[in-house]
């Protein structure tokens, strides 16, 4: 896909004007479809799935201000599972848990996290002071299936209707929610 020629396309027609109105609209998104069909095509199973999933969840969820309207009441300490949506490399995507270290107007602050054996072994930690101080080892928790890795260096915020459900919480006012406060801030500054 030319990018400058979408860009062009911008600037050359009325940007309010329904796409059904446009001269090149037809070919350009002609185009797209061929190109990200034949992206799909080489994909596996594995990877296309949670692309299309994001896809619908962004479809259905992108006009909601926040998870309320979805009926989910999420809490400071949350442990969620979220949509984040399409990664570039070295960032987390699609659908993953998260834990909500603030709320701020229908935004989370939130830190990603796995279930992924090999980042749980490689996190920083007392026992492993060698270790990646990217990941965070946040343990087995009530209502998860496995050992969770916090990636610290993925905090971002999110609108809270990229929230899907509720899993687990971590108390706020907890050592372990605090230790992971102290490491989030000493990635930040």
């Amino acid at each position: 896909m030319d990018i400058q020629k979408l860009m062009g396309m911008m600037q050359k027609e009325d940007g309010t004007q329904p796409v059904s109105k446009s001269h090149e609209w037809d070919r350009l998104w002609n185009q797209y479809v061929e190109e990200k069909g034949g992206e799909y095509h080489s994909l596996s199973i594995g990877e296309a799935v949670p692309r299309m999933i994001s896809a619908v969840n962004y479809q259905n969820r992108r006009d909601y201000y926040s998870c309320e309207e979805l009926g989910i009441r999420v809490r400071v300490g949350d442990i969620a599972y979220i949509d984040f949506g399409e990664a570039y490399r070295n960032e987390i995507g699609f659908q993953h848990f998260g834990l909500i270290l603030k709320l701020y107007r229908n935004k989370a602050f939130v830190v990603p996290m796995s279930g992924n054996y090999q980042a749980y072994l490689s996190a920083y930690g007392k026992d492993n002071p060698k270790g990646k101080k990217h990941l965070m080892r946040l343990g087995k928790l009530a209502g998860m299936n496995k050992e969770s890795v916090l990636f610290i260096n993925d905090v971002k915020w999110i609108n809270t209707a990229r929230i899907i459900d509720i899993k687990a919480h971590v108390r706020k006012n907890s050592k372990q929610f605090q230790e992971i406060r102290e490491r989030v801030l000493q990635c930040l500054v």
